[in-house]
């Protein structure tokens, strides 16, 4: 999982199945998305990503037409295909990153998600979507907001959202390996990311064994039916 191997790769190393790994790899991820932060701190940026929705190995799709190879949304821009990742991301690197929805987030999304993370000591950068603005004005947190035609798209010299920015680049580059990710398994995905990420992706004696640590620090109950009857229930 550090060094980012196949599941058919790993089978031969292993020396059990590639279905078996599957089961194993989000028993794992089950257990890191639980080794969760308290707070962001200090000056936050935040902003959302969005990935193409997909079933992938789902052979009873009912509401469009499958697609080859991830395909194409039917719809230009942002729509109720694309799959919205909300990431928000202090200085210090603590980062929360989950699936928000379908098409644009609401301000409810960015409360579910974020807002146990927040307090008023915090300064928010965002984009100028309008759920932010609406958001942060109610909770009364200071908030700007990066528009297009600041200078630099940088505020007083330090707010900004280019190191959220490039989180999302890098997540999606990551992605790309996977060949789709089905939705249902997407905030797994998003969890071992966040970890490799934190670990500066290193594969050496001390990611190794950092995984082992904090995949062993919370009881799981996950089972290979509960894992693959997953669903995907949201608005």
């Amino acid at each position: 999982m550090l060094e980012g191997m196949s599941l058919r790769k790993s089978e031969r190393i292993v020396g059990v199945s590639h279905v078996t790994l599957f089961y194993w790899r989000h028993k794992i991820l089950n257990a890191l998305k639980l080794d969760e932060i308290n707070a962001l701190t200090g000056i936050i940026e935040m902003d959302e990503t969005y990935i193409l929705e997909s079933q992938k190995g789902n052979k009873n799709i009912t509401h469009r037409k499958p697609r080859k190879r991830g395909g194409k949304s039917q719809y230009r821009g942002i729509s109720n295909e694309q799959i919205c990742i909300l990431v928000a991301r202090d200085r210090n690197k603590n980062t929360i990153s989950k699936v928000s929805s379908r098409g644009r987030i609401l301000k409810p999304k960015v409360e579910q998600i974020v807002g146990k993370y927040l307090s008023k000591d915090n300064v928010i950068c965002t984009d100028k979507w309008r759920a932010y603005k609406a958001y942060f004005k109610e909770k009364g947190i200071e908030h700007y907001r990066i528009k297009p035609e600041d200078s630099g798209h940088v505020i007083k010299g330090i707010y900004h959202i280019q190191n959220v920015n490039s989180y999302h680049s890098r997540l999606k580059g990551w992605l790309d390996r996977f060949k789709g990710v089905s939705t249902k398994y997407l905030d797994n995905y998003l969890e071992w990311f966040k970890f490799l990420d934190s670990i500066s992706h290193n594969a050496g004696s001390m990611g190794i064994k950092t995984m082992l640590i904090n995949g062993c620090l919370f009881k799981v109950s996950d089972t290979y039916k509960s894992i693959r009857t997953a669903g995907f229930e949201i608005s």
